[in-house]
């Protein structure tokens, strides 16, 4: 035990489109209970020996269909087990008084990251610079770095309709980390398939950036990032569960294990880098 997922889709499903659920890699009866009941999903956990996971909640109402509902969900869920449920939440990129929403998130609501996702989202991270359309993301970045809440943005591609992967490029995110460079920014996918080198070169050079590897089938890892134990201090692993092609949260635990990698890289990505990041209730 000790192991955080730093990824696992627990949502609304009620609320996803009905092409976006068909994407779910996953027996659905399995995902419905989990969402149900977090008892269900609890036990999921304990059967992987995962002792921690953070609940991924976002909102796309125009791409996947996630509402404010989602935060809601997120932070009622976790309720069941703050030691071991982290609940996200988001905002949109536009929102009129994202200081009062994110201050009400954190403090009332009990939400311990934020999520973005600027595929589904259809934005860029650093739209918030001189004439570009989104200039509230930058006070989204300082509020989220006031109240020392980490912000997970979603990089890489996205296969879900509707979906627009321009925007899921890291290197954007390089402005971010220059102009909040007190904020906490996990880039989560490292970049997956296109940019794993510009994910990994913003978690090198920023103290505060880290590279999440979830989504990435773990018996690839090594070819997508075979310097991975180098920068292991700076990495996380997420399922991406239930995700395209993650059938089994447990299964993609033992393929990381299974990779030979150095016990204390191990320990670092598992244990010790998620509870530096996320913290507890």
């Amino acid at each position: 035990m000790g192991v955080t997922d730093c990824h696992v889709h627990i949502s609304p499903l009620e609320e996803m489109r009905a092409e976006s659920r068909a994407l779910l890699g996953v027996r659905a009866p399995e995902l419905s209970n989990a969402v149900a009941d977090p008892e269900e999903f609890l036990g999921i956990l304990d059967r992987a020996g995962v002792e921690r996971a953070v609940l991924i909640n976002y909102l796309s109402p125009k791409v996947i269909g996630f509402t404010e509902r989602a935060n809601r969900f997120s932070a009622e869920y976790a309720r069941a087990d703050p030691e071991r449920l982290i609940p996200t939440g988001g905002i949109e990129p536009d929102h009129s008084e994202p200081k009062r929403e994110i201050t009400r998130m954190v403090r009332e609501m009990g939400i311990r990251a934020i999520k973005l996702h600027p595929p589904h989202q259809l934005f860029y991270p650093n739209d918030y610079l001189a004439g570009r359309p989104f200039p509230r993301l930058r006070e989204i970045y300082s509020t989220a770095e006031e109240l020392a809440v980490p912000v997970i943005f979603h990089t890489g591609t996205s296969v879900f309709p509707r979906a627009r992967n321009r925007f899921g490029e890291p290197l954007c995110i390089d402005d971010v980390a220059v102009d909040f460079p007190d904020l906490v920014i996990v880039l989560a996918h490292a970049g997956r398939p296109l940019w794993m080198e510009q994910a990994t070169f913003l978690a090198r050079r920023f103290p505060n950036v880290w590279l999440e590897l979830s989504g990435i089938p773990p018996t690839r890892l090594l070819s997508y990032l075979p310097r991975l134990p180098e920068f292991a201090s700076k990495a996380l692993f997420g399922t991406d569960w239930p995700g395209p092609g993650v059938k089994d949260l447990g299964a993609n635990f033992d393929a990381f294990r299974a990779l030979g990698l150095p016990r204390d890289v191990q320990r670092a990505i598992l244990e010790e880098n998620p509870k530096k990041v996320f913290r507890t209730a």
